[in-house]
């Protein structure tokens, strides 16, 4: 399952690499409102894709993935972003930990890769990392990654619960999962550059990043 906005430029590569590493998979697209040949490419790469009339955000893009996975009756969904930094290789070990956990977590600073982050981003992730660790009370390293697989039992959660607010879809689910009785893992992974369009960091967008997490962490914690 692919959230994808205005990724016309990779997408293509990124389905056929899905394909060659995991044949015989379905593969969703969901279109997040794209202004440009995004949904068209898809389509064209074999893909299944599901168009939204206009642009939800990656959490209202995932939360129909889920709800796709949940009416498909499929065993297992795995998230995973269209610009090219998630390398299918790694989807069977975290298919893999679904025998121990119902979430899997791709997790990008867990001893595998050179991906790193740093300033206000790298201290906001260090500080989400912690805390989440302690309430899904296993070692987690990179709780604001977006490569995940869920079991049945997480997707029907996701289906129903997924958040839509900026960082909710990382954040907000790990606890979400943990107050509905499920359980939380992660698989080390490697990150890889973006295939095209350009990253948003910069320093000011970094710390405005830093504030939102704790304010969502906050709101997780306390939200009924």
């Amino acid at each position: 399952m692919i959230p994808a906005l205005n990724e016309a430029g990779a997408i293509t590569g990124v389905i056929a690499e899905i394909r060659a590493e995991l044949p015989g998979v379905d593969v969703l697209v969901v279109d997040d409102g794209s202004t440009d040949s995004t949904a068209r490419e898809a389509g064209k790469a074999g893909a299944l894709v599901a168009s939204l009339p206009y642009n939800l955000g990656v959490g209202g893009a995932r939360r129909l993935g889920y709800r796709y996975g949940l009416d498909g009756d499929y065993d297992v969904v795995v998230q995973l972003d269209a610009d090219g930094q998630h390398d299918p290789k790694f989807v069977p070990q975290m298919i893999d930990a679904l025998d121990e956990g119902d979430v899997v977590i791709g997790a990008r600073f867990a001893g595998v890769g050179e991906y790193r982050v740093r300033g206000p981003r790298s201290w906001a992730m260090s500080f989400l990392s912690t805390v989440l660790s302690a309430v899904a009370r296993t070692r987690l390293t990179d709780t604001t990654s977006g490569y995940r697989a869920t079991n049945r039992r997480g997707t029907a959660l996701y289906a129903q619960f997924f958040p839509v607010e900026y960082l909710g879809d990382t954040v907000e689910t790990i606890v979400q999962a943990v107050r509905h009785d499920l359980t939380v893992r992660q698989v080390p992974v490697a990150m890889r550059p973006r295939v095209a369009g350009t990253p948003s960091h910069s320093p000011i967008r970094a710390t405005i990043y830093l504030g939102r997490a704790f304010s969502v962490l906050v709101l997780a914690l306390i939200r009924r």
